[in-house]
């Protein structure tokens, strides 16, 4: 797995993509015991909540053939990973879960063909904690399932936004110029 910048991943997406199928991007929510699930729309455009995966010590490699089979059935090109900055861009603490995963993923050799980048994940899970909350899920194991699954969502949504808002501002520009 290669560490790309957010918009060179968007441009290798965009570009990426074949006639028959679209490139698609896999956003995730990593935390200590599961990693959240949410893939991208064909165009890009929208994030569509996908599952859960739980995280042992010793479950990498089940998890590198997992996400080996996500990238045929969705024709992933990308990961967007939720990643923890404070609020001066800096990493925080809970951080190293992150790169941890990313590197033993790495490690495994099956996703050497994948790129990934990091977007900010702050508030994720409390934000979609305060839009589940009257839903009143009783069981605590579907709820932070639950969480987590549209946390990945948030994160893969609020990237899509953000590329697709630049790719826009660029054409615009270059419209603006005449080329």
């Amino acid at each position: 797995m290669r560490l790309l910048r957010a918009e060179d991943l968007f441009r290798k997406v965009l570009e990426g993509g074949s006639k028959k199928k679209a490139a698609r991007l896999l956003g995730l929510d990593v935390g200590s015991k599961y990693v959240g699930l949410a893939v991208s729309d064909e165009q890009n455009r929208i994030a569509l909540p996908l599952g859960v995966l739980c995280r042992t010590k010793t479950n990498i490699n089940l998890m590198a053939d997992d996400f080996k089979t996500l990238v045929l059935k969705y024709s992933l090109a990308g990961f967007i990973v939720g990643y923890p900055f404070n609020l001066h861009g800096q990493h925080c603490k809970n951080a190293v879960q992150v790169r941890l995963l990313a590197g033993e993923l790495s490690k495994t050799g099956k996703l050497d063909d994948m790129s990934y980048t990091y977007w900010d994940e702050n508030f994720t899970s409390k934000c979609v904690e305060a839009l589940l909350h009257p839903l009143k899920l009783n069981n605590p194991n579907e709820a932070k399932t639950m969480v987590d699954k549209f946390a990945a969502v948030y994160i893969l949504q609020g990237y899509l936004d953000n590329m697709n808002r630049k790719l826009r501002s660029v054409d615009k520009t270059e419209e603006s110029d005449g080329t």
